[in-house]
């Protein structure tokens, strides 16, 4: 069996050394790959049994050692991998990264010393694999990275070439190659740079899904500054007001975190006010978590656990509330859904495994169906935390 592991933050850790064991005990031989292989001796010290520890994206090396341990017979028909390639989602959605790595330095994060600096496909590459998945039945692409909106940073916006067409790597020119493709685009993982105020109007236009996740992370320009994120929340909110106006159907996720080493009652009463302001569609939010080589762990005044708690649940409750009234506002309109399963669909304001959901009679599964949306649920309002 082969176990893809997270090393972001110490629940993720606990997650998958918990799944290896699960592992080993169903099966007994294991190989461990992604970002908690990275992380010397961790997964060794609580499970020496496994046959193998990899790093992400290590495909080599995890079939390197499979082969060693299970000899690969010839099999042409097992041999012919389809031009999409083998994927884990259902037939009628995929995920697309576009980058690996992130040159940021977000004091709570450590995913730039586990996975590097900002890496680019060629655009030509992006679009090829996003045709392919297309043609294999495929109805919706979720664009992901480190950081989407920073596509193309490294190789200075470099112009490639789709389909003998001169385009150039940058996010704005691949969300208008993928709106070409008559599917559903979905943007995550979008750092809130100027311009990614240039896809808005693609989305009023319906090229591109009008959903944009943006991790905000906090509202105070103090803490925003200790995390070396965007220390601006009025401008933010300008920002979002702008894209509204652009695009009234646009669906805003973010995600934030609550407690981090320092914050004050009263910085914490600002995120609060800034999201009774922003009035977003989709959130979530974590009581911050000391991830080991984390730089905000050498930070004063860590908060204590118990109020980290305590503020995270006064955050999702006021969240609670704007979420169950932005979503009253729908009852009586025909939304468009994509159908994942009999009587269980989704719309555009909504990600696979991370948002809500849409319940109906019928359908069946990758297509399309037009629903009346008659009762809102609020326990459908809130999203779990996520990473």
């Amino acid at each position: 069996m082969i176990v893809n592991t997270c090393g972001f933050i110490d629940a993720a850790v606990e997650e998958s050394l918990d799944a290896i064991g699960e592992a080993l005990a169903q099966n007994g031989k294991v190989v461990v790959t992604g970002c908690l292989g990275a992380k010397e001796g961790v997964v060794a010290r609580v499970h020496p049994s496994v046959l193998a520890i990899t790093g992400p994206h290590d495909t080599e090396g995890v079939m390197q050692a499979v082969h060693q341990h299970l000899p690969k017979p010839h099999d042409p028909y097992i041999d012919l991998v389809p031009p999409q390639g083998i994927k884990l989602t259902p037939r009628h959605y995929a995920y697309l990264k576009i980058s690996e790595g992130c040159n940021h330095r977000c004091t709570f994060c450590i995913i730039p010393s586990m996975r590097g600096d900002l890496v680019s496909r060629p655009i030509a590459q992006v679009v090829q694999e996003a045709e392919n998945l297309v043609k294999a039945g495929v109805k919706e692409l979720l664009v992901i990275s480190q950081d989407t909106s920073a596509y193309g940073v490294d190789v200075k916006y470099r112009t490639g070439f789709v389909n003998g067409r001169p385009v150039r790597t940058k996010m704005t020119d691949l969300c208008k190659a993928l709106g070409e493709l008559g599917v559903w685009v979905r943007l995550h993982y979008v750092y809130p740079y100027p311009h990614v105020d240039e896809v808005i109007p693609l989305m009023a236009e319906g090229r591109i899904l009008p959903y944009l996740d943006v991790p905000f992370q906090h509202a105070s320009p103090r803490i925003l500054r200790l995390m070396k994120r965007p220390a601006s929340a009025e401008k933010v909110l300008e920002r979002i007001r702008a894209w509204r106006t652009l695009c009234p159907d646009i669906t805003i996720r973010s995600t934030f975190i609550a407690g981090f080493p320092g914050e004050t009652e009263a910085e914490f009463a600002e995120l609060l006010s800034f999201l009774e302001e922003a009035q977003l569609d989709r959130v979530g939010c974590f009581a911050y978590s000391p991830v080991e080589g984390a730089a905000a762990n050498a930070l004063p005044d860590p908060v204590p656990e118990e109020l980290k708690e305590e503020r995270r649940a006064r955050f999702m409750a006021l969240q609670a509330k704007i979420s169950a009234a932005k979503l009253q506002r729908k009852v009586g309109r025909t939304l468009k859904v994509l159908i994942d399963e009999a009587g269980v669909g989704r719309s555009s304001a909504d990600a696979p495994d991370i948002d809500g959901v849409v319940r109906f009679k019928g359908g069946k599964s990758g297509e399309f169906a037009d629903v009346l949306w008659c009762v809102s649920k609020a326990e459908r309002a809130v999203n779990l935390p996520t990473c």
